[in-house]
């Protein structure tokens, strides 16, 4: 078996994170402590894997206010956690940490520090970075709840979209393994017993073909707990393009709490809900916080561009004229260069003109619709904007050289799409 390959940053910040084995005599960094040694370290323009030089420990507990001693402590453990390394590595289970190029970028974007310093899993990481549809719900889910799970399992193996869910009984399981079934992928995302589950036979099959991926911010012998559970629900939906609730009570379970956790997060993803006659309370109660109603008929050949303009859709009905994000932090691969993003400012320019501050942020929105030519018809209708304001929006973005207009029939395209 290949070994595993840790880079330097990774050791450090597993020395310095990680529990290895029962011994307690030193505590490891909670997050947020690492948080504000990481932050020391990137204004000092230094790595995580600097720490192994003892006259910049000391300097690092002074700009962090983590004990000098604690640190020292932690990063001796170079022995330990050679044993726990050879031990992972006879399961074929590997260790990526933010400082990694094979780290979920979507977990940087989405959570920014509160994404968890180090990742334990099992199968094919690059899967991590290809998004995908986080499918949640109750254990104990009823006939009619577990039907349409294993149909929308289905629908994602056919439109080649990842499943997500946190391998638990009941929904997490049905999603993912209707998908394996059915030719498609699906990832993982424990809150406990990584080393247990992937040593289930279905499991390790599953991973074998490429078709699988576990993975959990927790040593891969954790037992579940409460806490657990509640951490990975983020990380469940910030791997995910998409949300789908299935089945939720009200106010109550892992279930509910994740979602409306994801739906009050200021860069939050669009959280579907499965709705009809029979669905529980907490269903119906999401569409208040923000969430959609999952469509009544998918399509089987582009379920993705069909998500992708409901949410467009959404976004416009509900675009404030001073709804104004923050903008995206630029993509960093060196865990001492992350940092949050600032918030977006709005200049007296625009505040004196503000067509053109509203312009500007639905060109975004129009163009992504633009990846295959439409009619102004086709856009008004994905869009729910009326043709008068559209063909504006349309002439300015033709004139900047953003879009470009066709003929016979009339359409429009981005500049970079090849006209059909």
């Amino acid at each position: 078996m290949t070994a595993i390959n840790i880079t330097d940053d990774t050791k450090a910040i597993a020395l310095l994170c990680a529990s290895l084995g029962r011994d307690q005599t030193v505590i490891p960094l909670r997050q947020g402590e690492y948080n504000g040694l990481a932050r020391w370290l990137l204004t000092m323009k230094m790595r995580p894997k600097d720490l192994f030089h003892t006259d910049i420990v000391k300097a690092a507990s002074n700009g962090s206010g983590i004990d000098h001693d604690r640190l020292k402590s932690l990063l001796a453990r170079g022995v330990k956690l050679g044993f726990c390394v050879e031990e992972w590595q006879k399961h074929g289970i590997w260790l990526i940490s933010r400082s990694d190029k094979d780290y979920p970028k979507n977990y940087k974007k989405h959570l920014k520090d509160k994404s968890p310093p180090l990742l334990f899993g099992i199968g094919q990481q690059t899967l991590l970075q290809n998004g995908g549809i986080a499918i949640v719900g109750s254990r104990n889910v009823d006939a009619e709840g577990e039907s349409f799970t294993q149909s929308v399992g289905q629908i994602c193996a056919f439109n080649k979209m990842i499943v997500i869910s946190g391998g638990a009984r009941g929904v997490d399981q049905i999603a993912m393994k209707s998908s394996i079934e059915a030719g498609g992928t699906a990832i993982g995302v424990l809150a406990e017993n990584l080393l247990k589950k992937s040593l289930e036979r279905s499991a390790r099959h599953a991973i074998a073909r490429g078709q699988l991926v576990l993975i959990s911010p927790y040593h891969p012998n954790a037992r579940f707990t409460v806490g657990t559970a509640m951490g990975r629900n983020k990380l469940i939906y910030a791997l995910a393009d998409y949300g789908l609730v299935v089945s939720a009570e009200y106010k109550k379970g892992g279930t509910w709490s994740g979602a409306a956790e994801e739906l009050k997060r200021a860069n939050a993803i669009t959280v579907f809900s499965r709705q009809g006659l029979n669905v529980p309370p907490g269903n119906r109660r999401l569409l208040e916080l923000g969430a959609m109603e999952w469509p009544g008929k998918t399509i089987q050949g582009n379920l993705k561009k069909q998500l992708d303009d409901l949410a467009a859709r959404k976004q416009l009905k509900h675009m404030d004229l001073f709804d104004f994000k923050k903008l995206p932090p630029q993509e960093q691969d060196e865990e001492v260069q992350e940092k949050d993003p600032s918030v977006q400012t709005i200049s007296k320019n625009e505040i004196a003109n503000p067509g053109k501050a509203i312009y500007e942020a639905v060109l975004p929105v129009i163009i992504k619709q633009l990846e295959s030519p439409a009619t102004v018809d086709q856009l008004s209708e994905t869009l729910d904007v009326s043709k008068t304001q559209l063909n504006s929006w349309l002439k300015k973005a033709s004139v900047e050289g953003k879009i470009q207009k066709l003929a016979r029939p009339s359409r429009y395209c981005r500049t970079d799409a090849r006209s059909h």
